[in-house]
């Protein structure tokens, strides 16, 4: 087991983001892919704003073809869960609090790495916000961008790689 560490700035602020599964930058193990069990793989973070009020995820592909693929969008998780453990159940409501939207492959919650061809990146970023979005499950990762402008206090990003 590794411990990643990935830090991003957002007016100065970072959040601090680990992830046991896998190294920062190394390949995805194939259990949190489409080749093995296809679950989300175990997120923690830490170094919340104090004034923030909800986190949110998204997880997705910049190396897909045509476009970036979204993997993952979670939203309006309390700041008190400081984690989302290792498969995470694909329903709309997450367990301790938060929803998940809509990805890719249009299913709600996590789906895996599943490149066509070649090794792909896979970002998952974590946001800090001010407010508590309140959006639906059919919520997409553009919606959740959108509602989220200007409410960022801090962020962090971590990436994985995956190759068929």
């Amino acid at each position: 087991m590794f411990t990643i560490v990935g830090f991003l700035s957002a007016g100065g602020a970072k959040l601090k983001i680990t992830i046991s599964a896998f190294q920062e930058g190394g390949m995805i193990p194939k259990q949190y892919t489409c080749d093995g069990q296809n679950i989300s793989p175990p997120l923690a973070w830490e170094s919340l704003p104090t004034n923030a009020e909800t986190l949110a995820l998204i997880a997705d592909d910049p190396d897909a073809p045509g476009r970036t693929w979204v993997h993952w969008v979670v939203f309006d998780l309390p700041i008190s869960v400081k984690n989302l453990a290792e498969n995470v159940p694909p329903q709309e409501n997450i367990p301790g609090g938060g929803k998940q939207g809509m990805n890719d492959f249009l299913k709600v919650g996590y789906g895996g790495p599943c490149p066509p061809s070649g090794t792909h990146r896979y970002y998952f970023r974590v946001y800090a916000l001010d407010k508590e979005l309140r959006l639906d499950n059919k919520t997409t990762k553009d919606q959740l961008t959108k509602a989220m402008a200007g409410h960022v206090l801090a962020q962090g990003e971590l990436m994985g790689r995956y190759r068929r």
